[in-house]
């Protein structure tokens, strides 16, 4: 990582969001990590539950074995299986046989869905979550994760579109709530022009979360840029002081 970026983005995440917690983030690994890797057993089984322990401040690793939702297997590019009737899974289940979660139509349409998934295939054997102050100059983070409210979701998406021309410098693709934090800022990282990702719209993983939350993840090329801009841009001006005192009133 850059050297000083941790420190000066620390400071001035205090100053135009005071009190708002800092991000985490995230890389993968093949190195004999200080960090053991996490048994499964230790952890709650949804990997959102698992970062909630990071942003307090505990360091996790994760490897293969060590994530006990499929779907976080899957997200984190530790394997490409489903478990079994996903199609009726993700819609409308099998009556007496399987409980549907009821988020498409029909298991047809998931199965168009997840023929057009993105997938990821995981570049190392274990994947590492850091909160942001704890990261050392060593570390390589792929992108960071925010757990914002509405007042610093708002700042971060503005400020994600600040040196944009095009109105998409954030996007918000349906998925699990692991897919936005790991899989969908991970592959916009290896892209020339990388996005912002909004995300933990998936009700499953909102129980998880703060309330009054949703997911922020900015690929570790575009957080740069976004760290660069910030004392140009709208977070110098009045407007943005009077924001900033709400999010300081609330933490």
């Amino acid at each position: 990582m850059e050297e000083g970026l941790r420190d000066r983005f620390t400071t001035a995440w205090g100053r135009y969001f005071p009190g708002a917690g800092l991000p985490i983030a995230f890389w993968y690994t093949d190195g004999e990590e200080d960090l053991p890797v996490t048994r499964a057993s230790d952890t709650d089984r949804c990997l959102i539950a698992n970062l909630e322990r990071v942003r307090a401040g505990k360091p996790m690793r994760f490897g293969v074995d060590s994530i006990g939702c499929p779907g976080g297997r899957r997200y984190c590019g530790f394997s490409e299986t489903l478990m079994p009737q996903f199609n009726y899974f993700l819609s409308r289940g099998i009556p007496g046989k399987l409980e549907g979660e009821r988020y498409k139509k029909s298991p047809e349409l998931v199965a168009e869905v997840m023929a057009h998934a993105p997938k990821l295939k995981a570049p190392a054997a274990s994947i590492v979550f850091k909160r942001w102050d704890s990261l050392a100059d060593a570390d390589e983070p792929a992108a960071v994760i925010f757990v914002a409210t509405p007042d610093v979701l708002a700042g971060l998406f503005t400020l994600a579109n600040f040196d944009e021309a095009e109105p998409f410098g954030v996007i918000a693709p349906f998925g699990a709530g692991c897919g936005t934090v790991v899989l969908y800022p991970y592959l916009e990282q290896q892209r020339e022009h990388p996005r912002c990702v909004i995300g933990s719209f998936d009700p499953s993983a909102r129980a998880y979360l703060p309330a009054n939350s949703l997911t922020f993840a900015a690929p570790m090329k575009k957080f740069a840029t976004m760290i660069a801009n910030m004392d140009e841009s709208f977070l110098i001006t009045p407007t943005w002081g009077e924001v900033k005192r709400r999010i300081d009133s609330k933490s």
